[in-house]
């Protein structure tokens, strides 16, 4: 039963980065961990106050499943790292639309961007491809991880 499930989890994340521009389900969830992140990060200056919204769309499924290793609960933390990696390959998305902000964002045309706010920060914003290329791509090793991650600790327990 635990390979069905990883079978089906990893098609589920691997169309995902297939079509990584799509509004999927779980971007729902992401949405909400992504916009309390700002709130949350605001009393530790700008930069994390901008920041703090990816930190916590690609933080908080890290640390779920951070906790079900720690209880030795692998497979269940290998399936959320499937969660992890999808939510780098949507912050690819989001980061590499920085220079040219055709995204559609929560608060409508009044809304900041914020990557465009960090890449400029940094001094980086020409970089804006490569930045997204390589979130994009940790994001596909680390859901290639959850795979093999997965099909290791699927062993049915008698």
């Amino acid at each position: 039963m635990k390979k069905l499930i990883t079978l089906l989890v990893a098609l589920y994340f691997f169309n995902i980065a297939l079509h990584p521009t799509d509004w999927h389900f779980i971007d729902n969830v992401n949405l909400i961990f992504h916009e309390a992140g700002h709130p949350i990060m605001m009393f530790f200056g700008e930069f994390l106050h901008t920041a703090g919204g990816t930190i916590f769309q690609i933080g908080i499924p890290a640390l779920i499943a951070f906790y079900f290793w720690k209880r030795e609960e692998f497979f269940s933390a290998s399936l959320i790292l499937f969660w992890v990696g999808q939510n780098f390959i949507n912050a690819s998305i989001y980061a590499g639309d920085a220079i040219v902000q055709n995204l559609p964002l929560l608060g409508g045309d009044a809304a900041q961007h914020d990557w465009t706010n960090m890449l400029s920060m940094l001094g980086i914003l020409k970089y804006t491809p490569l930045v997204a290329d390589i979130l994009f791509y940790i994001g596909f090793l680390i859901t290639l991880a959850a795979v093999y991650f997965s099909f290791i600790n699927s062993k049915e327990i008698d």
